[in-house]
């Protein structure tokens, strides 16, 4: 059913390699977002696992099972976070040379994070498939022994270790709820769930941006698809990979999408209720939730998969969640050039008891009368009835509001 290439035996290998070596991370309530659901729903944090992801699970796996004569000619791979930091920690624990190739708009953070484990990083290309091209390219002039993200049996064993944990740490757990990028997450640990509990549901969650995973399954093989640009760039590939694709196949009971606008949402509620620091690829499990909340039969894990994230991209991304939560607006307002005119909206608007965050103040623009100026504001407000209530008070008060 599975296929030959990974068993459940090598599951719990895996987990010998790794017990000296990786974090059990835990498994924490979550009273929000289990009160959506109808009932117990917990979040598994693997942002708290080395290297800040699942990643070093499957890296240190693939590493360590090289002979010594592969060590010695070290390893090679592309990526733009969470894998490059998993093999670069991997590498170093076995004493191993690591380069890692990653793309030329790679976040700063992340690239001295990789750095900081030890590995040479070039950067090179435009994406992670060219960087990938390079990788190949210096594994063919120096020997170094590539070592894939998620196509390979040993990497795909050593992630299907969370789900051993997540049934030793929650033993009635009905539902596990996995993001999904080449799919060697889902696959391992579908693998391991099911052999473990075969009734137990597994569903993967893609960005609706990135999702070649639908179509891949629709077809009965993997396609190729041109991601679009998305937040969640951690689980942003092309293609499946051959070996994942296989197990997901049979294992994984469905895979759903998840948009723009629902991550940068569940990235808000992981950060304010969570207290869960929590990258956008790593948050589309909560996102899935979150949208539909009773799609899924309680006990429910989710996997917060990563937890590397710039913080630039933070502030974008919180800014967006926080706009689709509707407790953040951004509102033009045209006003007669006059004195005590400012004065008199920010005291409206105070009395309504919303917070101005930035103004910026308009005299010349296009379609402004000569004695019209144009107020632009970014305000916080309490809800999306609050803000409701604030533009119709405006409204009201005859200021005349241009929304964007």
């Amino acid at each position: 059913m599975t296929g030959p290439q990974v068993s459940f035996d090598d599951v719990l290998a895996a987990r010998e390699l790794l017990t000296a070596v990786t974090v059990r991370t835990p498994v924490l309530p979550s009273r929000v977002l289990s009160d959506l659901a109808g009932g117990p729903v917990h979040l598994k944090c693997e942002n708290l696992q080395r290297s800040g992801s699942f990643k070093a699970r499957g890296a240190f796996v693939r590493i360590a099972r090289l002979t010594e004569r592969e060590r010695a000619r070290g390893v090679v791979a592309a990526s733009a976070g969470n894998h490059a930091q998993g093999v670069a920690l991997a590498a170093g624990l076995v004493g191993a040379k690591s380069t890692v190739y990653m793309p030329e708009g790679a976040a700063l953070p992340k690239v001295e994070a990789t750095l900081g484990y030890g590995a040479e990083v070039r950067l090179g290309g435009r994406s992670v498939e060219e960087a990938l091209a390079r990788a190949h390219e210096h594994a063919a002039e120096t020997g170094a022994v590539v070592i894939h993200p998620f196509d390979h049996p040993d990497v795909i064993a050593g992630q299907g270790t969370i789900g051993i944990e997540i049934l030793d740490q929650l033993p009635d757990t009905a539902t596990i709820v996995v993001p999904i990028g080449g799919g060697g997450l889902a696959a391992g640990l579908a693998l391991a769930a099911k052999s473990l509990r075969p009734g137990i549901t597994v569903v993967g969650v893609q960005a609706e941006r990135a999702a070649a995973y639908p179509p891949s399954l629709a077809a009965g093989r993997p396609v190729l698809l041109e991601p679009y640009p998305t937040i969640a760039d951690g689980i942003a590939v092309g293609r499946p990979g051959d070996l994942p694709f296989e197990l997901i196949h049979y294992l994984v009971d469905k895979v759903v999408t998840v948009t723009e606008e629902e991550i940068s949402k569940a990235l808000v509620l992981c950060l304010e209720r969570a207290k869960q620091v929590v990258e956008p690829a790593g948050a589309v499990g909560v996102a899935a939730l979150m949208a539909h909340p009773r799609a899924f039969e309680p006990p429910v894990v989710v996997l917060l998969s990563g937890g590397n994230i710039d913080p630039m991209l933070l502030a974008r991304v919180l800014r967006r969640g926080l706009a689709a939560a509707g407790r953040y607006l951004a509102v033009r307002v045209r006003l007669r050039d006059r004195p005590g005119a400012l004065a008199a909206l920010l005291t409206d608007l105070a009395a309504l008891r919303v917070n101005v965050l930035d103004i910026v103040h308009e005299r010349v623009g296009s379609g402004l009368d000569v004695d019209e100026v144009e107020v632009q504001l970014q305000l916080e407000t309490r809800g999306p009835d609050h803000a409701e209530d604030a533009l119709a008070a405006l409204r009201r008060d005859g200021h005349r509001l241009v929304l964007g």
